[in-house]
């Protein structure tokens, strides 16, 4: 986990920050002509060809860049983050990766110490106490994790209400995890019309979120009430947002939620909360 921050080097040069989720990506570029690309996921094989793509398209050069800075879904490890920024070195003089949350609570909170809950195709809650220590919950993926994420309420969905011949085709696709994550909207949309199944699925996906939040308020001993910020598409959507805090003072916990100051997706959030090259115990 990256623990110290630093200003991005560089003076006025552009950063580029690129968000790669688990099923779109977002690549920004700051400066006097910014530009920002969104699309599907390449995942993290593919990022090295689209990022050459946008390079030319938008007549980018090393040299005119002050660090590109990579937020990345599936990235923990010191030694994944090193892999990957070791091959888009040929990109940016400086570049940064972390993993989707850990820029997601830097941009959100900053150094306060509290609990992110991140909920898109996938989730994962973070917490930082007054040391700066960080501990997880969940982030395991489609098959061990992602309890109460968008992929979570797509496959209860597919169980309790699709046809399985139309659930088989979804579920065997190619890129069947971002299949079933797109679900979500329509399920949330049906719950909201009184749908019994859906209501169901999705109380059920709020009260696994706020369990995640819940053992990382209680891992750290952070003392109530929790700062608690959020991010990700799914919690984006305010009415199922406050589900999950009336799960989460159902469960005893007392919380007082702060909106995220930036996304992760900003270049001038990344130039404020920049890690610095250094790391702590993976």
């Amino acid at each position: 986990m990256n623990r110290a921050l630093a200003t991005t080097p560089g003076g006025g040069r552009p950063v580029v920050v690129v968000d790669l989720g688990g099923t779109w990506v977002r690549v920004s570029v700051s400066g006097a002509a910014p530009r920002v690309y969104r699309g599907p996921t390449p995942g993290v094989a593919g990022l090295p060809a689209l990022l050459a793509r946008l390079w030319r398209r938008w007549r980018l050069a090393r040299a005119d860049l002050a660090a590109l800075g990579v937020a990345s879904r599936g990235i923990w490890t010191g030694r994944e983050r090193r892999a990957l920024a070791r091959r888009l070195r040929r990109f940016a003089p400086r570049v940064v990766v972390i993993s989707d949350v850990e820029a997601a609570y830097l941009a959100a909170l900053g150094a306060v110490p509290g609990v992110l809950l991140l909920a898109g195709t996938g989730s994962i809650a973070l917490g930082r106490d007054l040391r700066g220590h960080f501990t997880r919950e969940g982030g395991l993926g489609p098959l061990l994790g992602d309890d109460g994420s968008a992929f979570a309420i797509g496959r209860a969905w597919l169980r309790e209400a699709v046809a399985p011949a139309r659930a088989r085709r979804i579920a065997t696709a190619p890129d069947a995890v971002a299949r079933v994550a797109a679900l979500a909207p329509g399920v949330l949309r049906r719950a909201r019309r009184g749908d019994k199944t859906a209501r169901r699925v999705v109380r059920e996906a709020q009260q696994a979120l706020a369990t995640l939040a819940v053992r990382t308020a209680r891992a750290l001993r952070l003392r109530p009430p929790i700062t608690l910020s959020w991010a990700g598409g799914l919690l984006g959507y305010a009415p199922f947002r406050a589900g999950v805090w009336r799960q989460l003072r159902g469960q005893g916990l007392r919380i007082q939620p702060v909106r995220p100051r930036a996304t992760a997706a900003s270049p001038s959030a990344w130039r404020t909360i920049f890690p610095a090259v250094t790391s702590s115990r993976d």
